[in-house]
């Protein structure tokens, strides 16, 4: 790392209507510097990222980026192009990916015309292959995007970024789906990368690989940028109280008894159209006051998984139960009135209808209830009043009940999600990702609605690709792995990630 700036963020400030989104912040950035950017959800991290590619206008400050030569130059705003061509690359937490195209023309696209006579593809999948081989971040570049898991999506747009030779990389969230090893070596790679002067700034919920792989930490709160301080001179609680003004609570897991089985997959097997959708033949007890951790790198068949419990999938074999009844109907009324919550994986997409309100969001599963609906007629009093009271228990925030639910911040949709699973009582809950892209409050208050739930005897079935998440909120871990399920009898990380990658324990 020098001395020498490639870019400076010069007083930005962004509104949406009446929010403050960015507040006069001015942030700089050295040649081969990787400095982490952290602060709770709706601090203001992705509008200002957002300004710098271009995506958002100012609505005041200036943005100096440095040239091949080292000068700086005053950036074009608004125009992601110009970002691009002054070197700046970017991974989206929420991707920008389209669907119906191929990993490699994902890659590809706005690098090359569209009206070209010949398109270099030979040379763009070699130079792809060089990308993966020393990133590890792997992925088939024909398949097509709408294939692919939530985790393989973002991993093409790391790889899209680096394809680009970006000299500033701004990654938000871009260890999210790998193994503790995968992410390691990412972060060595980047790290070799900017001995080479590629400069990094990185956004993450993980204050381990802060504190790990970053040179220097900035934190936003309420769009205000409230201080920066080395690396090496902070930890964890340091960092939380600049994040939240306070100490972040924890919930400590306390050793409880297992109850009786909640959920039972005996042989089970789901033959979905590749490794990710599938399981094969696979055995799992969950049990009353019990949370099980399904620990794996994404697209080892944890979709298949949460799809089967979630009540999508029909096992092509074997058997499911829930509390001891064996389910032979698999819909999602069937699941939810034999007593399973689901909180689902990509919660914007299938844990929330956007356009409806937030009031109608928290009673969509409860549609037959006579509090909410009679001959057929929606009763909006008690709907409402239902809102009210679900929104101040949760603290879910945003414009109000009456509001589109797709207008609250992804940690507020996610306490919706939760208001809603939890005021059910369910025996099951079945918690997909529960805590992704989420800020440490966010996350920690997931984190002891799950453990509340647990202790009044609920079982949990704990999907997630954060292992920090999983060891500590198990009482079992399981690792699935090609659509296998395999103990793990330790809570070493190393051995667990070794497990995750293919080698058993």
């Amino acid at each position: 790392m020098t001395n020498t700036r490639v870019l400076s963020l010069n007083n930005l400030s962004k509104r949406f209507g009446s929010v403050v989104a960015n507040d006069a912040v001015s942030i700089e950035l050295h040649r081969g510097e990787v400095l982490a950017l952290l602060g709770e959800n709706g601090a203001g991290k992705t509008t200002l990222m957002n300004m710098l590619f271009g995506h958002y206008l100012p609505d005041g400050g200036s943005i100096d980026v440095a040239d091949e030569s080292g000068d700086m130059r005053p950036l074009t705003l608004g125009h992601p192009q110009a970002a691009l061509e002054a070197g700046i690359g970017m991974v989206h937490q929420h991707f920008t990916l389209a669907e119906n195209l191929t990993v490699l023309d994902s890659i590809l696209l706005g690098s090359e015309s569209l009206l070209a006579w010949r398109h270099k593809r030979k040379a763009a999948r070699a130079k792809v292959g060089r990308i993966m081989q020393r990133t590890g971040l792997t992925v088939g570049l024909d398949e097509q995007i709408g294939k692919l898991t939530v985790g393989e999506r973002q991993r093409v747009e790391i790889l899209k970024a680096l394809y680009h030779d970006a000299r500033i990389l701004v990654l938000d969230e871009p260890t999210a789906v790998l193994t503790p090893q995968e992410a390691d070596t990412l972060f060595e790679n980047i790290g070799a990368m900017t001995k080479d002067g590629l400069s990094v700034i990185f956004i993450s919920h993980k204050l381990r690989e802060v504190l790990a792989f970053s040179h220097r930490i900035s934190v936003l709160r309420h769009g205000k940028l409230v201080g920066e301080i080395a690396t090496s001179d902070a930890d964890e609680r340091v960092i939380a109280r600049m994040m939240v003004g306070a100490d972040t609570p924890t919930t400590p897991r306390e050793a409880m008894a297992p109850g009786a089985p909640v959920l039972a997959l005996k042989t089970t097997t789901v033959k979905g159209d590749s490794a990710r959708t599938s399981l094969h033949a696979v055995d799992l007890t969950i049990h009353a006051h019990e949370i099980v951790g399904i620990a794996g790198v994404s697209g080892n068949g944890q979709s298949a998984l949460a799809r089967l419990v979630s009540g999508l999938a029909t096992p092509d074999s074997g058997e499911l139960l829930i509390s001891g009844k064996p389910i032979h109907r698999f819909t999602p009324p069937v699941m939810q009135k034999a007593g399973v919550g689901r909180i689902p994986e990509d919660r914007h997409h299938d844990g929330i209808i956007g356009a409806m309100s937030v009031a109608e969001n928290l009673v969509i599963e409860r549609l037959r209830d006579s509090d909410v609906q009679k001959y057929g007629f929606l009763q909006q009093n008690s709907i409402r009043s239902h809102a009210q009271d679900l929104c101040k228990d949760y603290d879910v925030r945003g414009p109000g009940i009456d509001a589109d639910a797709r207008l609250l911040s992804g940690g507020n949709i996610q306490k919706l999600i939760l208001a809603r699973v939890f005021e059910c009582m369910p025996d099951l809950i079945l918690a997909n990702q529960p805590t992704r892209g989420l800020d440490m409050g966010a996350a920690a208050e997931v984190a002891r609605r799950l453990l509340e739930a647990r202790a009044r005897g609920a079982g949990v079935l704990l999907i997630s690709e954060d292992l920090d998440e999983v060891l500590a909120l198990s009482d079992r871990i399981i690792v699935i792995h090609d659509g296998q399920l395999h103990e793990a009898h330790t809570n070493d990380r190393e051995a667990i990630g070794l497990m995750m990658a293919g080698e058993q324990a």
